[in-house]
């Protein structure tokens, strides 16, 4: 076709025809859509909030609801003790005690000495136990031959008039009224010794059967302890020999209260008044109100109670004594020669730091420790921390004892010193041992010994408040 014709065609084209194209293309291709620059998309913690605040009600519910699945598995898992054997020996509050302490242990207490690990108390091996004569002559050095005793029925040893006393004092018709006059007399060692020593009036109270009496007479060597009042239950002792078994009194003062409460708990008493090896003996007529003050009669005069005995252990009702007596015995009295054993304080030195620790923790009121404290200063008691080369304070709880007329002595005067002033006889120890200086043969052993003796359980029950 020439250039002259195609010159005069016209092609008609309008702007809605074109529109109409575009719009069939743009529905056929999907363009993609560019992100706005400059704006980002949320981050990880923006997502996380919004989590937390669209699902908060869930997620409070999901832990309480965990913790009280938790709560119930525990209580439905919690045993339930039935029926409490003979040999539990105790109420069933002492089995959680037997669970979570380190009662029936025998293992050995140990100290580092010189760089290696030695056991704090070294005692014989059983097959020598079998063997051991128990030693029972008297030291003829002592100062003290004989003791008397002093009783209602006494008139030529100065007690004078025993109705005039002061009513503010603790002393009774079993302790006997002593006078300050009696009490520095009590201190002079004699050849024959004469003091007030508990049992002073038949009235006056700590009564005993006769048929424990007379079993009380038949033991040369016993273990003892007491709970009164209820306080505290009965641990069976363990580690002891054969031979122990058979020359060795177990003795456990209870009172009707106690005995009660033991009974209650399923810890009946056999026909032949024993619980395990622990001889039973009922005491009835106590004669203070404070029950700490009458615990301190077998504590401290056992040689009045057991008339024959040439040894005794004792052992505060809140420890388990876990050790042969007999082994005992040799270690810390025989081999020293020693006549006395006692544990040191342990945290402690100073009678005078220990009345404040005594106030401080409610053992005793301020007013009755500063009476004890004034007088021992007016009889010159210095604040040493050590008399006759030994620590001054004594922890108590274990004493072991060579019934010798002069370690009689010494522990009817400390007796007496805890009726007159406080219970704690910790506070009266240091005088009397400053006071009565021919008693040297003490083997204070240490802290270490003593956890080695017993398995500490604690009292079981709260002590009783202080009675006035």
């Amino acid at each position: 076709m020439s250039a002259s014709m195609l010159s005069g065609i016209s092609i008609p084209f309008s702007d809605d025809d074109s529109d109409v194209g575009a719009g069939k293309m743009r529905g056929r291709v999907r363009r993609k859509r560019k992100k706005p620059v400059g704006i980002p998309g949320p981050s990880l913690l923006q997502r996380i909030i919004r989590g937390l605040v669209k699902w908060w009600p869930l997620l409070l519910f999901l832990p309480a609801l965990g913790l009280f699945v938790y709560e119930a598995f525990k209580v439905g898992r919690t045993p339930v003790t039935s029926t409490i054997s003979r040999h539990d020996w105790g109420k069933k509050s002492n089995l959680v005690d037997q669970r979570t302490s380190n009662l029936n242990r025998l293992d050995p207490t140990t100290k580092i000495i010189g760089g290696a690990r030695q056991p704090c108390l070294k005692l014989l091996p059983p097959e020598e136990l079998e063997h051991l004569d128990i030693p029972l002559g008297d030291d003829p050095s002592s100062p003290v031959k004989s003791v008397v005793y002093l009783s209602e029925n006494d008139s030529s040893y100065g007690l004078g008039n025993t109705q005039q006393h002061s009513q503010d004092t603790r002393f009774n018709l079993f302790t006997g009224h002593q006078s300050f006059n009696q009490r520095d007399k009590s201190f002079e060692v004699k050849e024959t010794a004469a003091v007030h020593c508990g049992f002073f009036s038949e009235n006056g109270g700590f009564k005993i059967s006769e048929e424990d009496k007379s079993y009380m007479k038949t033991c040369k060597v016993v273990v003892s302890t007491c709970a009164f009042g209820g306080g505290d239950n009965l641990y069976q002792p363990i580690g002891m020999s054969e031979a122990s078994l058979k020359k060795v009194c177990y003795v456990a003062f209870w009172d009707e209260i106690t005995l009660s409460i033991q009974e209650s708990g399923g810890n009946k008493v056999g026909e032949d008044h024993y619980i395990g090896n622990w001889r039973k003996i009922v005491v009835r007529e106590l004669p203070f109100s404070d029950q700490r003050l009458n615990g301190k009669i077998p504590k401290m005069l056992a040689h009045r109670l057991f008339p024959h005995a040439r040894y005794s252990i004792w052992v505060d009702a809140k420890s388990q004594f876990r050790r042969d007596p007999l082994s005992v015995l040799e270690a810390l009295l025989w081999r020293s020669n020693s006549v006395l054993g006692i544990s040191e304080h342990g945290a402690r030195s100073s009678v005078y730091d220990e009345a404040k620790a005594v106030v401080h923790k409610n053992k005793a009121t301020p007013e009755e420790v500063e009476v004890q404290l004034t007088q021992y200063r007016l009889d010159g008691l210095p604040e040493d921390k050590r008399f006759n080369g030994k620590k001054a304070l004594a922890e108590a709880s274990i004493i072991l004892r060579k019934h010798t007329p002069l370690s009689n002595l010494f522990m009817c005067v400390w007796f007496n010193e805890v009726v007159r002033f406080t219970s704690r006889d910790q506070l009266s120890f240091p005088y009397v041992l400053w006071r009565l200086k021919a008693l040297s043969n003490i083997n204070m052993f240490p802290v270490c010994t003593r956890k080695d003796l017993v398995n500490s359980m604690g009292h079981v029950r709260k002590a009783k408040p202080l009675i006035g």
